[in-house]
């Protein structure tokens, strides 16, 4: 039997950190996903995670796992897929040192991802987008940066990690207004901002007086926001913007809400998807087909394009044979 503990510590500090300069967020999401799986097979198996050993975490032990996601945590399948990515990471890293474990290997390679139905985005509607920024109370200091994180967020469409990891400044007002942020895979982007949202950010530096490293949304003692502090914040807010908003009373607000609110404003304002693709740090300009199959405004313009038919509606009537047959002459 080979211990798994060396090859783990080996995964984050040569393969991670070393080989594929990984970004913080990829090595905390890999760092929950194994915690989770070694307290899983814990549980079952009463060893403790040093002395585990690669049968213990056999094709059927993770497949387990992976179901206990969903049922004990109540995790999405995309969720669950992200969980998976992880651990095959680590399996394919541990398949080149452990060539004697080739086939309990293989065989968690060979897990396939869970297949789901793709709903609908949601995303805010303009009243909606007002009634959200009218509920922060604007005369507290919690108030006026919940306020500007959110118009920011709205008008750019920054993942909650890069809302998060901003600092002073990333912002800059000299010659056009626009925010910096370093995002996903490691991509830089700058994303202008409109007047009343440089506006916005410009009084709330101000008030802030912060040294340049210091975070643009910061708690009281001048941390980063978490993520769990931004979606608290958020229900938070969504909950008094729902008292003058029906709409909003059944609606899930999430960071990436908001996100997709940005997505939606470019694409109705007639902004090319490759465009809103760049803008919102998409990967694959796919990413960005959701928004088209989400703008129900985009489908009725195509509806308006199309030539109607001229069937007369009803059940078909089979004509008269003598008429049928003066016809035909």
């Amino acid at each position: 039997m080979t211990r798994i503990s060396t090859t783990v510590e080996l995964f984050f500090t040569q393969r991670l950190v070393k080989q594929r300069q990984a970004s913080a967020h990829t090595i905390a999401a890999y760092r929950d996903t194994l915690r989770l799986l070694f307290e899983f097979v814990q549980d079952r198996t009463s060893k403790s995670p040093t002395e585990f050993d690669w049968e213990d975490l056999e094709h059927d032990t993770i497949s387990a796992f992976l179901d206990d996601l969903e049922l004990t945590r109540n995790n999405s399948p995309r969720t669950r897929n992200a969980r998976l990515a992880a651990i095959r990471s680590l399996f394919s890293y541990a398949a080149i040192r452990h060539p004697e474990h080739a086939g309990l290997i293989a065989a968690v390679l060979a897990l396939p991802p869970k297949r789901f139905e793709q709903s609908t985005i949601s995303y805010l509607t303009p009243p909606e987008v007002d009634a959200l920024l009218a509920a922060p109370d604007r005369s507290r200091w919690e108030g006026r940066r919940d306020h500007a994180l959110f118009m920011l967020a709205i008008q750019t469409g920054l993942r909650v990690a890069e809302l998060t990891s901003l600092q002073c400044a990333d912002v800059s007002f000299s010659p056009t207004a626009y925010v910096h942020c370093l995002g996903k895979g490691r991509k830089e982007r700058a994303i202008p901002l409109t007047a009343s949202t440089a506006q916005t950010l410009q009084l709330w530096l101000t008030e802030l007086n912060a040294a340049p490293q210091t975070p643009l949304f910061p708690t009281r003692k001048g941390r980063h926001l978490s993520r769990d502090a931004v979606q608290q914040r958020l229900t938070t807010h969504s909950q008094t913007a729902a008292t003058t908003c029906s709409t909003l009373q059944n609606k899930r607000i999430s960071p990436h809400t908001l996100r997709h609110t940005a997505a939606m404003t470019l694409l109705r304002a007639g902004v090319d998807a490759t465009v809103i693709a760049l803008w919102l740090g998409h990967a694959d300009i796919r990413s960005t087909n959701a928004y088209l199959q989400a703008d129900m405004t985009i489908k009725e313009r195509a509806l308006a394009m199309m030539t109607p038919t001229t069937t007369v509606p009803g059940r078909y009537t089979p004509p008269d044979e003598l008429l049928a047959f003066l016809n035909s002459l």
